[in-house]
């Protein structure tokens, strides 16, 4: 049973930026162009600081000396150490964001090959549009930090080192004085930069609740303004914004703070060094060109520790971005194959058997969703589950799919423990009609053979004519070449559900489930469908689910549940002899139905109706 204490956003969170570390994973592959990027970070930074070595010789040499040549000398040093400089920033520019891309493309994949495996119990206590957003929103910010922000914090992280050390080279006075500064610089980085982690965090989730909120808006649209709910919606997603806008101009707030504090503890500590240095000068302990080189250092090294104070917000907002893509990495499926699955018997039997069975949903642990049910289903044999709406119905469905384990009791394929079996396997051996049949945005060539790779378009064919599905798709514009829209939208309910059922008939699975799956028909549609059905049902072992009784009347047993237990098991007539639970269903139906066909049974106005 799968068990997640609390939505992702709600995890605990680091207070470092280790998190971005396992980024680097992701671009080991490229370790070559790795390399060449921090050659040309390290040849671009290392220009620089030559910069200042070389205005020294200009002034020294050069002017304080008045010779020409030292004059002429200085000005190549400076076109060559230029000329180095543009071509190390070219190349650290593409390479750093050729990285970047690369790295985030592979995030992205293995984010979502990772989420594409978790347990649907996942998602009952996480929502879609949370995931969603970090799959788009948190890895932008990751790419912009590796491949622009992470590029321009080592750069001034070096230029800062570098510029101390040929400050300490030039004057070791002055340098001392600098020294300790540092640390009333980088007290408040520590302080202010724990609060922009924290609000960048919140920030991140307050995104993340405006996706979901348009996720689940766009998705009921046609509900929404049927019930002209539009306004209601417009203010509530306004509200959602607006926390997210105040979240955002928290951590700007607290930033701006970061920066302005910063930038004037190191200006007024260059302010106060450059008042000793030019008494220096003025004693004879330095040149002018000395002076002038240690500036040059001083204000490279501030303008460094001013670029690490802004950039340092943007990598806390990219640690809180790859921290939350990494607990989607980090997050292990509830069902997983075994480490040794037991292969299923060939050739396929079909046959099935719940032992005891209990289960609970996570999202809802109480009341149990199926409390000790035990059934066996005969290879071939054609079993129809009855019962209210909650009976658990659906619930042996999903547990046959392998969507949840049970929490005691066992359930057996072909005499092999599911938990024992490789899911996919399980699944390949199983086709599913749901009442919402769901149709994904391509063709129909596409929609029918999903999941089953290599399949030639005359198989299709042939399955989509058993579902009689191919005499409304050869009418569209492209036939079935045409697209059918994100969701189906092209096409209608039953439209969507022969869909469904072609992929069923294209499947030739060993064990058929149908639930409702002719519920969004009408009586024409219903009927050419019934046939491909049971044509489909013969010789293979069928779990129907299905609220009018005169779909399974020919079914070899009838199951009824309800409140989670099988209270009764029999054929149509046996059941209705029986009394009780499906004979009160039957007369609702048959009644309602115009009274011409089934047992004429008083009824209580507080029977369940059958769903």
């Amino acid at each position: 049973m799968s068990e997640h204490a609390t939505e992702l956003s709600d995890r605990p969170t680091s207070l470092n930026l280790r998190v971005l570390w396992r980024l680097a994973g992701f671009a080991r592959p490229h370790l070559g162009r790795m390399i060449a990027a921090v050659a040309a970070l390290v040849a671009g930074s290392g220009a620089v600081l030559a910069f200042g070595a070389v205005l020294r010789v200009v002034i020294d040499r050069g002017l304080s000396a008045g010779d020409p040549d030292a004059l002429n000398q200085g000005l190549w040093l400076l076109l060559t150490v230029v000329g180095v400089m543009a071509v190390a920033v070219a190349l650290r520019l593409y390479l750093v964001t050729w990285i970047g891309e690369r790295v985030v493309a592979n995030l992205r994949r293995a984010v979502f090959e990772r989420v594409l495996r978790l347990d649907p119990g996942f998602f009952e206590i996480t929502r879609t549009g949370e995931v969603i957003s970090r799959l788009t929103t948190d890895t932008s910010l990751v790419q912009v930090v590796v491949g622009s922000t992470l590029a321009i914090a080592v750069r001034n992280a070096l230029l800062f080192a570098g510029g101390l050390a040929m400050m300490a080279v030039t004057s070791p006075k002055l340098t001392l004085w600098v020294m300790l500064g540092v640390p009333l610089v980088f007290i408040p980085i520590w302080i202010l930069g724990r609060h922009v982690r924290r609000l960048s965090r919140e920030t991140q989730d307050r995104v993340a609740d405006i996706g979901a909120y348009i996720d689940e808006a766009l998705y009921g649209i046609r509900t929404v303004q049927a019930f002209c709910h539009e306004a209601v919606d417009a203010v509530r997603y306004g509200r959602q914004v607006e926390r997210a806008f105040d979240a955002a101009i928290r951590r700007t707030r607290v930033s701006a703070l970061l920066s302005a504090v910063v930038m004037l503890l190191v200006f007024t500590a260059i302010s106060l060094v450059l008042w000793t240095g030019g008494h220096d000068v003025l004693q004879g302990y330095m040149t002018n060109g000395q002076l002038a080189a240690f500036v040059f250092y001083a204000v490279l090294v501030a303008g460094s520790v001013g670029a690490l104070s802004e950039v340092i917000g943007e990598l806390l907002r990219a640690a809180g971005a790859a921290e939350r893509l990494m607990e989607l990495l980090d997050t292990e499926p509830a069902i997983a194959p075994p480490a040794r699955p037991v292969p299923l018997p060939e050739p396929p039997e079909g046959r099935v058997a719940l032992c005891d069975v209990v289960f609970r949903y996570p999202s809802r642990p109480e009341p149990p969703a199926l409390a000790g049910v035990s059934l066996d289903l005969a290879p071939g044999e054609k079993v129809a589950l009855v019962g209210p709406s909650g009976a658990g119905k659906s619930t042996v469905m999903q547990l046959l799919l392998r969507f949840y384990d049970p929490e005691t009791g066992g359930i057996r394929f072909d005499g092999v423990d599911l938990r024992q079996a490789d899911p996919a396997a399980l699944r390949r051996r199983i086709a599913l009609v749901p009442q919402d049949a769901v149709i994904f945005g391509a063709d129909a060539w596409e929609n029918i053979a999903f999941g089953m790779e290599g399949v030639d378009r005359a198989h299709i064919r042939r399955a989509a004519d058993a579902a009689h599905a191919s005499e409304f798709l050869d009418r569209l514009p492209g036939g079935f070449d045409s697209h059918l829209g994100e969701r189906g939208v092209r096409l209608s309910g039953g439209q969507r559900q022969r869909i469904a059922i072609a992929r069923a008939i294209l499947r030739d699975p060993a064990l058929l489930l149908l639930d409702e799956a002719t519920s969004a028909l009408d009586a024409e549609s219903e009927r050419l469908v019934q046939e491909a059905l049971e044509r489909l049902m013969e010789g293979r072992t069928t779990l129907i689910i299905a609220h009018r009784l005169a779909t399974v009347r020919k079914a070899d047993r009838i199951v009824v549940m309800d409140q989670g237990r099988i209270v009764a098991c029999g054929t149509h007539e046996e059941l209705v002899a029986q009394g009780g639970l499906y004979a009160r269903l039957a007369a609702l139906q048959f009644r309602d139905a115009g009274g011409g066909e089934g047992p004429q049974v008083r009824t209580s106005r507080t029977s369940a109706p059958l769903t």
